[in-house]
């Protein structure tokens, strides 16, 4: 599960072993989580964040998303 970066409160990473799915980024804080899809950047899953910090979230997922993808592509492999 290697931690890509942390931003704030936030940890952000992804598991070694999704490399199926879109590009995307897990996010924590304390119990919470999140997911992220990077292409076009939107919530995939929310447990227990509530609307506000959402917002939030989302707005540092868009300002590190070329960061994010070009971690995704170089742990994964080049974009399809």
């Amino acid at each position: 599960m290697p931690t890509v970066m942390r931003r704030g409160p936030y940890r952000l990473y992804f598991f070694s072993h999704e490399p199926n799915e879109p590009p995307h980024i897990h996010l924590d804080r304390d119990d919470r989580s999140a997911k992220f899809w990077l292409q076009s950047v939107a919530l995939a899953r929310n447990a227990g964040f509530n609307a506000k910090e959402l917002s939030e979230i989302q707005r540092v997922v868009r300002e590190e998303q070329s960061t994010l993808l070009e971690v995704w592509y170089g742990y994964f492999g080049t974009e399809r």
